[in-house]
């Protein structure tokens, strides 16, 4: 039995006690802790990426108990991708947060950041609904940590309201999980894609109202209107560290859809036939409206930048909601740009407030260091808009020609375009004030400059642009992998297969695979 695959989960699981019984007051001795175990996240995630391309499905049971009465942790090609893009993520973000002097604005920032990816990876990697739950609470209690760090009132009030929020949607998913259990008697997800078939057609309620339950349950984790109310106070009032890891918190919720709709209640379950499809879609068209119309009204740079990544969720629902390959495989594409372009905006949010007394989009004083930041906000704002070159425009196309042949081709062709205009208007007025009027601005004589952010800073911002560019120049490579990951979740059967009926003494399911 391998045991790359719990690493993942076990090396942030130690590292963040460790941090604070060890290393509590030595804030250089947590930055080394904590970039060196992301460091190590991020090659042993890319060794699972790897190992899973070729379509090897990777199988841990913990303790040796053999699925389902025992837990085990799962690792094929969307897993493993899901966890390479939070490892990558979140290693950018930890240099901004060391270089910015956010980490040590607070308490037990690095012990929290490592606690948080414990809670992700797992939500990734768990094969079971039930470990599900348990890292959704991981990222809740985690999460809620980040928000205040360094506290404040509006913080504070803002991070009980993401809180209530997410304790609600906890609340329906221990319903639902209630309802599957009395349904079938098991929480594996392997082994419920077979049970729910076996259901009778005549007594179909249960599992139907479970099945709705947990699709409001990641709607509201994946910020989809109308349970998108939690968001933007939560992300533009977090810390810019913080709100950059969470574009990634989002995307559980896509993933969870994801993976439950696909391998549990597929599209063509006679069990669930039509829950999904007439709710989800015109959803996720309202929660694109009002994520590019927030973006055009947005009177703070940092409710822009909340509002875009509601926006960009809405496009990756709408590819989600049409259920086949071709829109699965697209939604992959766009939630990789949306993920790295929402986390360097918000970084880039937190370089424009250098020099300015707020975020608000009025005249001020010049940005410090305002060329180089003005640079990346303009490739960033062009990434989020889906403009040529950068690789949202190449996901957006993905998800028109995804819904070309579709019965609601129209509605979805017209809501895209037109909402990518408003983002453009007001992503370009948001530039103009920051960078453009405000040179307009005159400062007082005795008015001493603010100083620049620090290098380090750059480099974290630049690296994530950078992992746009490589997403943009390597599109046909990408389009392929994440075509093969469609093929994969549609036809599950190596999935189940090695989850189900191999022997509760592994040898390595990857041997021989390369």
């Amino acid at each position: 039995m391998t045991h790359w695959i719990i690493l993942p989960i076990v090396l942030p699981a130690f590292l963040a006690p460790f941090i604070v019984l060890a290393a509590r007051y030595h804030i250089t001795i947590q930055r080394v802790i904590s970039v060196f175990g992301t460091l190590c996240l991020v090659a042993i995630t890319a060794g699972l990426s790897w190992q899973a391309s070729d379509g090897t499905v990777t199988l841990y049971q913990l303790s040796d108990w053999a699925a389902p009465f025992g837990i085990v942790l799962v690792g094929d090609r969307l897993s493993t991708l899901m966890v390479l893009l939070t490892s990558a993520l979140a290693f950018f973000v930890l240099l901004y947060a060391i270089g910015s002097g956010w980490d040590n604005r607070g308490r037990h920032f690095h012990a929290l950041f490592q606690f948080q990816l414990m809670g992700i990876m797992g939500a990734f990697l768990t094969g079971d609904l039930f470990n599900l739950f348990v890292f959704f609470e991981v990222l809740l209690i985690a999460s809620y940590g980040l928000m205040i760090h360094t506290g404040g009132t509006v913080r504070l009030r803002a991070g009980v309201q993401y809180v209530l929020y997410n304790l609600l949607g906890s609340t329906l998913f221990l319903f639902a999980l209630g309802a599957i259990y009395a349904e079938t008697g098991t929480l594996n997800m392997a082994d419920l894609a077979g049970r729910v078939q076996l259901i009778d057609a005549s007594a179909t309620v249960g599992i139907r109202i479970a099945a709705v339950l947990l699709l409001m349950v990641f709607a509201v984790k994946a910020a989809v209107v109308p349970l998108h109310f939690w968001l933007p106070s939560s992300y533009a009032e977090a810390p810019a560290p913080v709100a950059a890891l969470f574009a990634i918190m989002t995307k559980v919720g896509a993933y969870a859809i994801i993976r439950v709709y696909t391998l549990i209640f597929p599209p063509d379950l006679a069990a669930t036939a039509g829950l999904h499809g007439w709710w989800l879609l015109p959803t996720a068209l309202v929660s694109l409206a009002i994520g590019m119309v927030g973006i055009l009204a947005a009177k703070q740079l940092d409710r822009l930048a909340a509002f875009a990544v509601i926006g960009s969720m809405g496009m990756v629902m709408v590819s989600i909601s049409l259920f086949t390959p071709a829109g699965m495989s697209a939604a992959l594409y766009y939630i990789v740009h949306s993920t790295l372009a929402a986390g360097a905006l918000f970084l880039i949010t937190d370089l424009a407030r250098a020099g300015r007394d707020n975020l608000d989009l009025t005249p001020q004083p010049p940005v410090s260091g305002a060329p180089l930041t003005a640079a990346l906000f303009f490739v960033a704002a062009i990434a989020m808009a889906g403009l040529p070159p950068f690789s949202g425009f190449i996901g957006k196309l993905l998800i028109l020609n995804a819904a070309f042949d579709t019965a609601y081709a129209a509605w979805i062709w017209a809501v895209i375009l037109i909402a990518s205009l408003i983002s453009v208007v007001g992503f370009a007025r948001a530039g103009s004030v920051l960078f453009w009027k405000a040179q307009s601005v005159e400062q007082g004589e005795n008015a001493e400059p603010s100083p620049a952010p620090s290098g380090l800073s750059y480099v974290a911002v630049g690296g994530l642009v950078t992992l746009l560019v490589g997403h943009t120049v390597f599109a046909g490579p990408a389009t392929q992998y994440t075509t093969a990951i469609s093929e994969q979740l549609f036809a599950p059967e190596r999935y189940l297969s090695t989850v189900l009926e191999t022997p509760g003494k592994l040898s390595d399911q990857t041997e021989g695979a390369h």
